[in-house]
């Protein structure tokens, strides 16, 4: 039995995603090419690999009771002095992924686990380099707009060359159907139970 490093994420969707990945690798970040463009909902965590198929039920869990969200990004901001991380700004949506990492961290499940810091829905265009290349990163995005309807989360394994490959994805349970939108199917199949009769 060994241990995994797994992480859960919304991946920030095509064609944001590469132009965010490439930017990134633009500015000299290494790990750039080896971590698609997300949000994390759980950061890198170390589980035993037998404990995997239970993690997924969990996630499965918890994206049931999920509903498709809004997404949208506008601008940049910096964790810098406290980290060395330059990132674009969740404007829209930000509660919904708090919502989602608690129930994943739940105490009661089998990634509980505490924050470093506390949690802040962000998209990391930058991560430990120069402050040179960090400002270019700050103020090039600065500017930087994208928004997308959020409809799952996706798990994630981080393998040996430290690149992070998708493990599984976590759809979002139906939106809700507003009553009246069901009536006449309803009205129709009650009827054809009465025809039946």
């Amino acid at each position: 039995m060994g241990t995994v490093t797994i992480g859960v994420s919304i991946a920030v969707p095509e064609p944001h995603g590469s132009l965010l990945q490439e930017r990134r690798a633009g500015f000299g970040d290494p790990a750039a090419h080896g971590i698609p463009t997300h949000v994390t909902l759980l950061p890198p965590t170390e589980v035993d690999d037998s404990s995997l198929k239970a993690i997924s039920a969990h996630l499965a869990s918890v994206a049931a009771h999920g509903r498709p969200f809004p997404m949208r990004l506008s601008g940049t901001g910096t964790f810098r002095p406290l980290s060395p991380v330059v990132y674009v700004q969740v404007v829209e949506g930000g509660s919904a992924c708090c919502w989602l990492q608690k129930r994943l961290r739940d105490p009661s499940g089998p990634v509980a686990r505490e924050l470093q810091f506390p949690y802040h829905p962000h998209v990391t265009i930058a991560h430990g380099i120069d402050e040179a290349a960090m400002d270019r990163a700050y103020e090039e995005l600065a500017d930087y707009h994208a928004e997308w309807s959020c409809t799952g989360f996706a798990l994630y394994e981080q393998g040996p060359d430290a690149v992070w490959r998708k493990l599984r994805e976590f759809p979002f349970g139906p939106p809700t159907v507003p009553p009246q939108a069901g009536a006449p199917a309803e009205q129709e199949m009650g009827q054809g139970k009465l025809r039946s009769h």
